[in-house]
């Protein structure tokens, strides 16, 4: 059970959902972890992404974790069983000389793979992620939907509070049913009025939570 390669790639993303509004030089780092388990005639390969309102990491993914990973012995990162990866393990591998304390540097670098880790050991087990990681972890999953919020609310150049209200909208008709957004930015009077905005399209304040930036 190997990592045979580890692709990073650094993009620029932006907050906003129109790809013309800046991003205000942002970008992330978007990784695959291919394994050396073949299905449907391809190697399974995992995902992770370093999300938005951040920086790429390729320095860190390149230099250090992933020449770590691509190293290993199947034993340092296989399970018990030898037919999957532990993420545990492959996180314990990637942290191998790392200088304890020092998770502020390092963080979004090792949580992008091991993101993608994660999703690569779920897909060798044939199991959705949710289930995957209630096993590994010993927690029952949750039977039927999951919960999960829809996360945004930003600041936009022009037209911001139609441009929420908008947002949120296009939200609810996804299917999400909470929402969190961005606060902090602008004088409260300002972040008073959006909040008043987002609270208009939900079915109660419970449904909204705030990000303070």
């Amino acid at each position: 059970m190997r990592i045979t390669d580890i692709l990073e790639r650094t993009v620029p993303i932006s907050r906003y959902s129109e790809r013309s509004m800046p991003s205000g030089g942002l970008d992330t780092s978007a990784v695959a972890v291919v394994t050396d388990v073949i299905k449907d005639g391809a190697p399974i390969t995992g995902y992770g992404f370093s999300s938005i309102g951040r920086y790429g990491q390729a320095g860190l993914i390149n230099e250090r974790f992933a020449p770590r990973l691509m190293a290993a012995a199947d034993t340092e990162l296989g399970n018990e069983g030898g037919d999957n990866i532990d993420p545990f393990r492959a996180w314990t591998c990637m942290m191998s000389g790392e200088k304890p304390g020092g998770h502020g540097e390092r963080c979004v670098a090792v949580g992008t793979l091991d993101m993608a880790i994660w999703d690569v050991a779920a897909k060798i087990a044939g199991l959705p992620l949710y289930r995957f990681i209630g096993e590994a972890t010993g927690t029952a999953p949750r039977p039927g939907p999951v919960p999960v919020y829809a996360s945004g609310g930003y600041r936009y150049p022009s037209d911001d509070i139609s441009r929420l209200r908008d947002e949120i909208r296009s939200l609810l008709d996804q299917g999400f049913t909470h929402f969190k957004m961005k606060v902090g930015g602008a004088p409260l009077s300002d972040d008073l009025k959006r909040i008043d905005t987002a609270l208009a399209c939900l079915p109660n304040s419970h449904h909204l939570a705030v990000d303070a930036m």
